[in-house]
């Protein structure tokens, strides 16, 4: 009987150590905490981007009237301007946004490719669809930068 128990105990032992390894715990996220160092250096480039994207209109309006050379010249310019700043601040956000932000950065280049097809073509309705969604990805690419407290 004493046999029994120990046995007994010994399988009950192992059979808890296997559903206590087999469990996942619950991991908690924490929101990424930036130095003011680092919102410092992302804050050198962010003022850049915001003022071309309030000039979204000025693109619009040259897409709407046909001015293919102007919007070819928006694109690569102050929309390039963008790109670029977007990679500088890339290194200093939080790891897991990251890739996210490289994502959005390729998004964007994708879609100021097609605006700038559509403006070779003379294709109105591409070059206004395509231009809304580059404005889309400039927004979610802000969204990932920390405020400046």
């Amino acid at each position: 009987m004493v046999r029994q128990r120990s046995i007994l105990s010994m399988l009950f032992g192992l059979l808890a150590t296997f559903l206590i390894s087999c469990s996942s715990p619950t991991v908690a996220t924490v929101a990424p905490s930036y130095t003011p160092a680092e919102i410092a250096k992302i804050q050198v480039y962010v003022p850049e981007i915001t003022v071309v994207r309030d000039r979204a209109s000025e693109l619009e309006k040259l897409i709407q009237s046909s001015e293919w050379i102007k919007v070819g010249n928006f694109i690569h310019g102050p929309m390039a301007e963008v790109r670029l700043n977007m990679t500088y601040i890339i290194p200093n956000l939080a790891v897991q946004d990251q890739s996210k932000a490289r994502q959005i950065t390729k998004d964007l280049l994708g879609h100021l490719v097609k605006v700038d097809q559509a403006a070779t073509a003379g294709n109105s309705s591409q070059a206004l669809a395509n231009y809304k969604e580059a404005f889309a990805d400039v927004d979610k690419f802000l969204s990932l930068v920390p405020s400046a407290k």
